[in-house]
């Protein structure tokens, strides 16, 4: 009997990987009147779990400040297994930086701000991301950063 061939894209689990709260100035800093500055970076990551598993990783760093000083510092890693079977490999990148990211994503924000909420403070709501955007970006810069070979 021939072994099933047919493409295959499954979630497995999405998780909350990893997840801190810092309040370094606490209490001091929360009796401040000035509005604080709010930082979001993103970051995706993917790496084989198994044959034809995968798993793809969503972290975001939320820091505040008044001023120099930290108000509250999140950061966050959502992570999802993924069966990715019998796709060309050409496909692996997109499904990898934009397909995978685009499911885990919705519950790290959703953590992000009920973490930032049970700190204390107004949650912080993550902004919709293009992955597609995003991805193409890091593909460019990749081939931006690539050696060149200079023949004579």
């Amino acid at each position: 009997m021939a072994e099933n061939q047919e493409p295959t894209f499954q979630i497995q689990r999405v998780y909350l990987k990893e997840a801190s709260l810092e309040q370094p100035n606490s209490p001091g800093i929360l009796l401040e009147q000035e509005q604080p500055t709010v930082d979001i970076q993103l970051g995706v990551e993917a790496s084989p779990a198994a044959d034809g598993v995968f798993e793809v990783c969503v972290t975001a760093t939320v820091t505040t400040k008044i001023k120099d000083r930290t108000v509250f510092l999140v950061e966050a890693k959502q992570a999802g297994i993924f069966e990715i079977r019998n796709l060309p490999q050409e496909q692996m990148g997109p499904i990898m930086g934009i397909a995978c990211p685009q499911i885990v994503y919705p519950y790290l924000r959703s953590n992000v701000a009920d973490i930032i909420q049970r700190g204390g403070f107004p949650p912080v709501h993550l902004a919709e991301i293009n992955f597609q955007a995003m991805y193409e970006q890091q593909q460019a810069q990749a081939a931006a950063d690539a050696p060149r070979i200079v023949t004579q």
